[in-house]
Formats: structure tokens, C-alpha cells, sequence
């Protein structure tokens, strides 16, 4: 297959405006912007042709050539990722998937990547296909301590034994009343902003008027099941890494430390 990363960057961010130019240190002390450092992880993964930046603001745009990256410019009328990933479908000259590595997930280890190419293609009558990462118990405290605190932080999941998705929130799902310890399976997962789509799926969502649910929400992947098509849970393994994605001010710290832990520079 032929495979193109996009990831979708505004600056315009109701919650954490100006958040693709946010700089983060890694682990040699040196900062680089938040977009900067989402291409830097695209472009590790193997089995991707082509890596680019779709943005309606020529801040990021200028940003991101600047560090060499390819660009194509989106209309400021996309409401989300997936709406920006096929705006700039044209752009990608026949591409059999696009992988959507959402602009505020630096830590995305490359394979999470690869698992998606891999699980697209034999996954017939899936529109698209997402990570899920299994929550150890410090992942679901901070899930559960954002939320008592009144902080949209990341996404769980839930899906059936066959994969197939049947609901995705922002708050924390399955209700377990209770934490865990690092010795007791968690049956959370939590949902990694990636996304790897068909072309015509891509096309469809943007025919499609936010749903209900989405709206609620404010999670695009749900206008997928709100219209009946599939979307594919692949369970990938952290490999020890932490997983944290830029929601908010307060999560730049979690994301350095995921750095330096990781040793990235």
C-alpha cells in the first residue's frame, strides 16, 4: 500500500491556543515546537512514502517548512483532524491510506504506526482503524485525578471481542468505582489520537454533518459509528514508554518528563 501521514495542526485551539508552537525540551535539554516534534515521530515510522503538515494558519505553515517539512494548506473551515486529513486528500496523489497522527501526540512510538498499516490491510469492511493501549494503574489515576479536577484529558475506548469499536469518551470507561495496582489488570483502555483511514471512508466522513454524540463529546471519530461504519481497535503494547498527549497547559510537564524518560531529544 501506499501510505501518507498527515497531521493536522491549528493554531486556533479553543483550549490550548497557539499549542502547535509550543516548545518541549527532550531529554538533551534542547526545545523544539510541538509540531516539530509530532513530524520527528512520523517520520521514524517504517512503511509511510510521505509525511505531511496540513495547516490553515501560515504561522505553522512558515514554521514547519522551516524545519523541512511538506505542507499543504487546509481551509480554516475544518472543524477536526479527520475533516483536515481529507481536505488535504487531493494533495496526496492516489494514496491507498492515510494515517492521521493527530498534531498534539509527540510521544507516538513508531510502531503504534506500523500496527495500523498492518491491521488496515486485512481488515475488510473497516472504514478506519485507531490504537488502544492498555491503562497501567498510573495512567488511570491521572485519567481518573483530571477528571475529579474537572481537566478533559485523554480518551478511553471500548470495543468488542473482535475489535470493533462501540464507543469512545472522554470520560473514564468502563466505570471500574475503583484504582488499581500495578500487579491488577486495568480495563481501560485509553485511546491513542491516531488514526489510519481508507480514502473513500475519508471522503464519506466529510460528507457526513457532525453527529450528536460527536458534538457532545467532542470526539470525531464518533461521527464513523453515529453513521454505521466500522472502526478498528488495534491494542498495541507501550513497551514501557509513557503515553501522554498535549491537551493542556498542565500536561507540558508530563510530556517533558515522557521525554527524558524515553530519551528523546
Amino acid at each position: 500500500m501506499s501510505v501518507a501521514i498527515v497531521i493536522p495542526a491549528r493554531y486556533a485551539s479553543s483550549r490550548y491556543p497557539g499549542k502547535p508552537l509550543v516548545a518541549l525540551r527532550g531529554a538533551n535539554g534542547v526545545a523544539k515546537s510541538l509540531i516539530r516534534r509530532s513530524w520527528d515521530a512520523a517520520c521514524t515510522a517504517r512503511g509511510v512514502d510521505r509525511v505531511v503538515v496540513a495547516t490553515d494558519d501560515d504561522r505553522i505553515a512558515d514554521h514547519a517548512r522551516g524545519f523541512g517539512a511538506e505542507v499543504v494548506m487546509t481551509p480554516d473551515t475544518c472543524r477536526n483532524g479527520t475533516e483536515r486529513c481529507a481536505a488535504a486528500l487531493p494533495a496526496l496523489d492516489g494514496v491507498d491510506l492515510v494515517v492521521n497522527l493527530q498534531g498534539d501526540a509527540p510521544l507516538t512510538p513508531p510502531w503504534f504506526v506500523e500496527a495500523l498499516i498492518e491491521g488496515m490491510a486485512d481488515a475488510d469492511g473497516f472504514a478506519a482503524a485507531t490504537p488502544v493501549l492498555r491503562c497501567d494503574a498510573e495512567a488511570h489515576r491521572r485519567f481518573v485525578e483530571d477528571r475529579a479536577a474537572g481537566r478533559v484529558g485523554g480518551t478511553t475506548a471500548v470495543f468488542d471481542r473482535h475489535g470493533r469499536a462501540l464507543y469512545f469518551s472522554k470520560e473514564v470507561i468502563p466505570y471500574t468505582g475503583r484504582m488499581f495496582t500495578d500487579d491488577q489488570p486495568c480495563p481501560v483502555f485509553h485511546h491513542v489520537g491516531v488514526y489510519a483511514y481508507r480514502p473513500d471512508a475519508l471522503r464519506a466522513y466529510a460528507s457526513w454533518p457532525e453527529g450528536g454524540l460527536e458534538g457532545w463529546e467532542g470526539l470525531e471519530q464518533l461521527r464513523f459509528l453515529e453513521n454505521g461504519a466500522a472502526v478498528k481497535c488495534v491494542e498495541v503494547d507501550g513497551k514501557g514508554r509513557a503515553f501522554w498527549e498535549l491537551n493542556n497547559p498542565v500536561d507540558v510537564d508530563r510530556v517533558e518528563l515522557a521525554l527524558r524518560e524515553a530519551g528523546i531529544d
